[in-house]
C-alpha cells in the first residue's frame, strides 16, 4: 500500500507530534489565528519588490493617482488630488484584466502528520502556503476562490474570507483534492497536497479541472521524514486516513523499496500534469514557506506574474 509511512508512529513513544493536530473545528478555529499571522509575514517577504498584475488602461475602477507628466492633456489632471500637494496628479483606472486563481489546500487526514525534523505539519503548511499566495494573488489585482468552498473574490480581507470558509466546512471529512469542475481557460489552479492518492484519481482530478484549457499547478507538500523513511528496528506504522496499521519487524529492510515506490509515484503524477500542460513542484515542511510560494508564483503563468512593470510613482 503506497503512502503507508506518512502517518506513522514509531514504537508509540517517539517526538511524534501527529495527535495535536487538527481533528475538529474547535481546534481548527484556535489554530487559524497564528497561521493567517504567518501568512501574513509570508506574503510580505514575497510581495516585496513585486507588483501585481494591473496596469494603466481603459477599465471604470480606479487603480493610482500619478504625476502628471509634460505633454499630456491637461483635462487628465485631478484637480482635487493635485490641489492637497504642490504637484500636479493623473488619476488612472485599472486594465480590467484580472482573471481567477482556484486555490485548493489539502485538509485530509494524512497532512496532519509531522515529524521532529518539521517545522509544522503538512495541514498548518499547506494552509499558510494558500492564505500567502491567495493574498499577493488579490494584491496583484486577482480574484481568488476555493474550489466548491469560496466563490472568487478580489477583496482586501482575502484570507479572513478563506479562514471563514474553510472553518464553515470543518465539520466534514475534507477531501485530498479539489471537486471535479472545468474551470474557464482564463483561470489557474494551484493544488497544496502530500498527493498521497492512486495515480488514477489524481489524473482524473487534473483532466477534470484542465477542460477548457485553464492552467494548473500542484504542489507537492511533504515532511523531510516522508522523503528519508529513517527508522530501523519494530516500527509500527499507522495510516490516519483510514486507521490501519501495520507492523515492520526490521523497517531499514523497507527503506530502498519504500524510496524507489515514492519516487516511481511522484514520476507517475508530474507525468499526469505534463500531459495537461500544468506545473508539478515539491516543497518539504522544513523548508520556509517563502521558497514555496516564489516557486509557484514563477510557473504561473504570465498573467498573473507581470511583475516588471515599471511606472514612476
Amino acid at each position: 500500500m503506497f503512502g503507508f509511512a506518512e502517518t506513522l508512529r514509531q514504537n508509540r513513544n517517539t517526538d511524534d507530534r501527529s495527535h495535536e493536530l487538527p481533528r475538529d473545528g474547535a481546534v481548527l478555529a484556535a489554530s487559524l489565528p497564528r497561521l493567517v499571522l504567518e501568512a501574513r509575514r509570508v506574503a510580505m517577504t514575497v510581495a516585496h519588490g513585486l507588483h501585481g498584475r494591473r496596469r494603466a488602461g481603459t477599465g471604470e475602477n480606479f487603480w493610482q493617482f500619478r504625476r502628471f507628466s509634460d505633454g499630456e492633456p491637461a483635462n487628465r489632471v485631478d484637480w482635487r488630488r493635485s490641489a492637497r500637494d504642490q504637484h500636479l496628479y493623473v488619476r488612472e483606472r485599472e486594465w480590467e484584466a484580472a482573471h481567477t486563481i482556484w486555490i485548493w489546500p489539502d485538509r485530509s487526514a494524512s497532512m496532519r502528520f509531522v515529524s521532529p525534523l518539521a517545522r509544522q505539519s503538512k495541514h498548518d503548511r499547506g494552509l499558510v502556503l494558500a492564505f500567502a499566495l491567495a493574498e499577493i494573488m488579490v494584491r496583484g489585482g486577482e480574484r481568488v476562490g476555493i474550489p466548491g468552498l469560496m466563490r472568487p473574490t478580489a477583496s482586501r480581507a482575502i484570507i479572513e474570507r478563506m479562514a471563514d470558509a474553510i472553518l464553515a466546512d470543518a465539520t466534514g471529512k475534507p477531501s485530498d483534492l479539489p471537486p471535479k469542475a472545468p474551470v474557464s481557460r482564463l483561470s489557474e489552479v494551484v493544488i497544496l497536497s502530500d498527493c498521497l492518492v492512486p495515480v488514477e484519481a489524481f489524473a482524473d482530478e487534473v483532466k477534470s479541472l484542465a477542460v477548457g484549457g485553464s492552467r494548473g499547478h500542484v504542489m507537492q507538500i511533504n515532511d523531510p521524514i516522508e522523503e528519508t523513511f529513517p527508522y530501523r528496528g519494530r516500527v509500527e506504522f499507522e495510516e490516519l486516513e483510514d486507521g490501519l496499521t501495520i507492523t515492520a519487524g526490521r523497517a531499514e529492510t523497507w527503506r530502498d523499496d519504500y524510496v524507489a515506490r515514492l519516487a516511481a509515484h511522484r514520476a507517475a503524477l508530474r507525468g499526469e500534469c505534463d500531459r495537461r500542460g500544468w506545473s508539478f513542484g515539491l516543497h518539504r515542511t522544513d523548508q520556509p514557506p517563502a521558497s514555496a510560494i516564489l516557486a509557484l508564483h514563477q510557473r504561473m503563468g504570465p498573467g498573473s506574474r507581470d511583475f516588471a512593470r515599471e511606472t514612476a510613482r
